[in-house]
């Protein structure tokens, strides 16, 4: 639910999310919110009460977009499953006051069978408008865009990546940063050195095992350096917990 759709189709029109969508794995719906105002000009905002800088988006077409997306999905499902009704969607509402997205979050809202995201522009929606849709706030960070479109497009990317077929590999998903709390290890391609810099020997090695090991190992590295705070929360096995401390024990001397 967007006051500007052609952005939406355009960044998720392409690649990887594109390509899914074309295929009928995902389908992404961008509804324009004007189209529901009551107003014969178009107009979707008006001054906040109680004064104050900028415009706030109006309850009504809000509302009215809301119940007629709620009411086409149902009617799919309905049709779908045979039954008279579905539950309501979830419906999220980009705002750096909510929670913060991130992988885990994402794995979640991937199990969803549908999804709502409700992108706020200028000083942000009506609170009544957020009350009657049941929205749910969701945060990409501390900080303040124009709307809520991007985080809406970033939230998509990374919940689709993460449907079943989406992806190439089936893999993929599961061996990329954040997978058990751990950051991804090193990549490498051809040619086997450039400039002086060459591709490390156990990954020419063809010994899988040892491969495995060394990416766990170097993903464990990454994590230490660079996202310290997610050490605590990986998910290691007991040689890998062995590895980790031999790790902590050389930085403490």
């Amino acid at each position: 639910m967007t006051l500007f759709p052609q952005m939406i189709n355009d960044a998720l029109g392409q690649s990887v999310i594109g390509r899914a969508v074309s295929r009928g794995i995902i389908t992404i719906d961008a509804v324009d919110i004007r189209e529901y105002t009551n107003e014969k000009h178009g107009k979707t905002d008006d001054y906040p009460y109680g004064g104050g800088a900028g415009m706030v988006m109006q309850v009504q077409p809000v509302y009215d977009c809301w119940k007629a997306v709620s009411e086409k999905i149902s009617a799919k499902h309905s049709a779908i499953d045979n039954a008279e009704s579905c539950a309501k969607p979830r419906v999220l509402y980009m705002s750096p006051q909510g929670r913060v997205f991130d992988q885990s979050f994402a794995e979640e809202l991937s199990k969803e069978r549908e999804l709502v995201f409700l992108c706020g522009h200028y000083e942000g929606i009506d609170e009544r408008a957020l009350e009657l849709v049941g929205a749910e706030e969701v945060s990409l960070g501390d900080f303040v865009l124009t709307g809520g479109e991007l985080p809406a497009i970033t939230m998509i990317d990374c919940i689709s990546r993460l449907i079943p077929g989406v992806l190439g590999s089936t893999s993929s998903a599961q061996i990329e940063s954040f997978h058990d709390n751990l950051l991804e290890y090193p990549q490498y391609s051809r040619p086997e050195e450039f400039m002086g810099l060459k591709v490390p020997d156990i990954l020419l090695s063809g010994h899988h095992a040892n491969v495995e090991k060394w990416r766990r190992e170097q993903s464990i590295i990454r994590t230490l350096e660079k996202r310290p705070d997610l050490i605590a929360k990986a998910a290691l096995s007991k040689k890998e917990q062995k590895f980790l401390e031999q790790l902590l024990d050389e930085r403490n001397k």
